[in-house]
């Protein structure tokens, strides 16, 4: 197991068609999914893992397929099919759900799929399955320095872009965010980096026009820092989503939990208790679809 994550997690590895899920555990309880960002793996929830644990709750977290440990061959796939038969495995019926960018699409697209058996999201960043995308001029030469930096084939450069991008914010200067968080972003990115393409990931329905079907208590955090687009976006889900509550952070970018982590942690501790007084944290028997 990784170094960078406490003795106390208890790994796993799933075997999901021809792919192994590598992912870790800790804690007892109602179960809360920690679903990784796009540019992380399942590291980026370490501390956020431990906080849910000391209060009573299950913590478990994840590498997709191109992440940290998981393994895969180019074979056809679905996260959504992968996150269902990790609850399988696991013996989990509902959860909670804390997403950060395409790990918060994930959970929404899961929520539309069995709106049942999801307790809570937490929404940090998220990415939208469908949603539009639009840039600053600014936003847009920072994303034009990360798209000639990959078709060079510079990953090293690649992954300082993106660490400018996602871990500084585009509004922020280079280097903004650095120690301990930015060794563990450029740890987490190389890695993703240097995989095998996975060329089969089979595409998901559009969820953008569908997220005022999204009813489960939600928790909608951005940061201040972040994309044009997803500030956007955090208000029209805020608008859109029945039972969500928005917040967004002062000078944080898209990563808050490598960020803030003390912050993130509040914030996440507060849901879980307002959950569980609520008695939503028992109700899981709707019926899927």
């Amino acid at each position: 197991m990784s170094a960078d994550l406490p003795e106390a997690f208890e790994p796993f590895a799933l075997e999901v068609g021809g792919a192994t899920l590598a992912g870790v555990e800790t804690g007892e309880g109602l179960p809360v999914v920690f679903l990784h960002a796009g540019v992380c793996d399942k590291r980026m929830w370490a501390r956020q893992m431990v906080a849910v644990a000391d209060i009573g709750w299950h913590a478990i977290a994840y590498d997709r397929r191109g992440y940290g440990e998981t393994t895969s061959p180019d074979e056809a796939f679905n996260h959504v099919d992968d996150l269902e038969a990790l609850l399988e495995a696991l013996d989990i019926h509902a959860a909670v759900f804390v997403g950060c960018s395409l790990g918060g699409g994930l959970a929404l697209d899961f929520a539309l799929r069995h709106p049942g058996r999801v307790i809570g999201l937490v929404l940090i960043g998220t990415s939208v399955t469908g949603a539009p995308w639009n840039s600053t001029e600014a936003e847009a030469m920072i994303e034009a320095a990360e798209e000639d930096a990959f078709e060079r084939g510079d990953l090293e450069m690649l992954n300082k872009v993106q660490a400018h991008e996602w871990l500084d914010g585009p509004r922020g200067q280079s280097g903004r965010v650095g120690g301990e968080a930015r060794k563990l972003f450029l740890e987490m990115n190389a890695l993703a980096l240097s995989k095998p393409d996975l060329s089969q990931d089979e595409q998901r329905p559009s969820a953008w026009h569908r997220m005022s079907e999204v009813a489960a208590p939600s928790l909608l955090l951005v940061g201040d820092q972040d994309f044009t687009t997803l500030i956007d976006r955090h208000e029209y889900l805020s608008e859109e989503m029945p039972n969500a509550f928005a917040a967004v952070l002062e000078d944080v970018a898209h990563i808050p939990s490598l960020e803030r982590p003390d912050l993130v942690n509040s914030m996440i501790l507060q849901f879980l208790d307002a959950i569980e007084g609520s008695g939503s944290a028992e109700d899981d028997d709707e019926s899927d679809i």
